[in-house]
């Protein structure tokens, strides 16, 4: 593998960033929930009003992973922060730097914009993930619990019920 290059994705990216979303969601073991279509995702990165950003690795012009990342706030911290949505290197591609190289380009990102956290969650039975994340010196967040409402759960809720 050549040296990774980072770069920030495009519209005509769109088709390549879905395919390794389903990629992740087969490792994940998560594949029969991915709903995302390409309208969804061009307008939801590059619309009027983007909700998230997206940057690709690059082993010269080979795509080799990706990583999805929007804002957030912390009123402890009264600052801005990213937060990770996905991150994922195709399996050939794994412990070659992609990963990391990834990931530094996002921290950068956060002091570039003056942000205080890049947070993000692992699957507890993804080790591989989990290892790689401590020898970069993440701290992993023990005692909070990711909660989620979706689908007929948030619908109810939004009524009043």
């Amino acid at each position: 593998m050549s040296a990774v290059s980072i770069k920030p994705a495009r519209p005509g990216d769109v088709p390549l960033i879905l395919a390794m979303v389903r990629e992740l969601a087969e490792y994940e073991r998560l594949a029969d929930r991915v709903v995302a279509t390409e309208d969804a995702l061009e307008k939801h990165l590059f619309g009027a009003k983007p909700a998230a950003e997206a940057v690709i690795a690059m082993d010269g012009d080979d795509p080799v992973g990706f990583a999805l990342f929007y804002t957030t706030f912390s009123t402890f911290l009264a600052q801005a922060g990213i937060w990770l949505e996905d991150l994922f290197v195709r399996p050939e591609h794994r412990a070659r730097g992609a990963g990391k190289a990834l990931l530094r380009h996002l921290a950068r990102v956060a002091v570039d914009r003056g942000y205080g956290r890049l947070e993000w969650a692992a699957l507890d039975w993804n080790e591989p993930a989990l290892g790689f994340y401590r020898n970069l010196g993440a701290e992993q967040i023990g005692d909070w619990i990711t909660h989620r409402l979706d689908g007929d759960a948030i619908i109810r809720l939004a009524n009043g019920a």
